[in-house]
């Protein structure tokens, strides 16, 4: 008499060919996403690379042709059309390719720019003290590289160009330290923040130039 068979019957299983592929196909399609999304990341980057430089050397062509308007008796030239500000001076420091123009007004759209003259402050060759801000990663880094006795020189729109002597160089807390805008002589007085080398923006310390006008 035959004993009933106890073991499991081995049991092949054979999918549909399109079954069989699928797990295949889904692991090219993934592959082929990732490589595109990398792709158009790389893109991405490269598109921002060229275009913070041409956005730069773009704000530079028309703060020259304001300035250029300015010269030619257009006080309130704009360098675009939606600005709120416009030329005042031509800046140039030392080791300085070329002049940078100088807007009105302190502030943060400004700035982003070009230096800003503090409203309030005397006019460049007058008496009193002219106060130009500016970041320092950008048109103020050269300030680092300033000392005592260099040279800077400021134009006004009507052609006359003024030099000035670098006399002190102070880090100050803008939190407790206060500017006065009086004096019985020409002074231009640049601000960046401090220190040139911190990786975070913000914070109350200043980098001071003060330069007097020479005779």
């Amino acid at each position: 008499m035959r004993r009933p068979w106890s073991g499991a019957m081995p049991v092949t299983l054979t999918l549909p060919l399109g079954l069989e592929r699928r797990p295949r196909a889904r692991r090219r399609r993934m592959r082929r996403l990732a490589l595109g999304a990398l792709l158009a990341l790389g893109a991405a980057l490269l598109a921002a690379g060229f275009w913070l430089p041409a956005k730069a050397e773009l704000a530079q062509h028309l703060l020259n042709r304001a300035w250029e308007r300015t010269t030619e008796g257009d006080a309130a030239a704009k360098p675009w059309p939606w600005a709120d500000t416009h030329p005042v001076a031509r800046l140039t420091l030392p080791g300085g390719d070329e002049p940078m123009t100088v807007l009105a007004g302190a502030a943060g759209r400004n700035l982003a720019f070009a230096p800003t003259l503090l409203d309030g402050s005397a006019e460049p060759g007058t008496r009193g003290v002219t106060v130009i801000a500016g970041h320092r990663d950008t048109h103020f880094a050269r300030l680092a590289m300033l000392a005592v006795g260099d040279e800077i020189s400021l134009e006004r729109p009507d052609g006359a160009v003024y030099a000035y002597e670098v006399t002190d160089l102070d880090v100050v807390d803008s939190a407790h330290a206060e500017l006065r805008l009086d004096a019985d002589e020409s002074v231009v007085v640049l601000i960046t923040c401090w220190p040139f080398e911190a990786v975070t923006p913000g914070g109350s310390w200043r980098y001071v130039v003060t330069a007097r006008l020479r005779f």
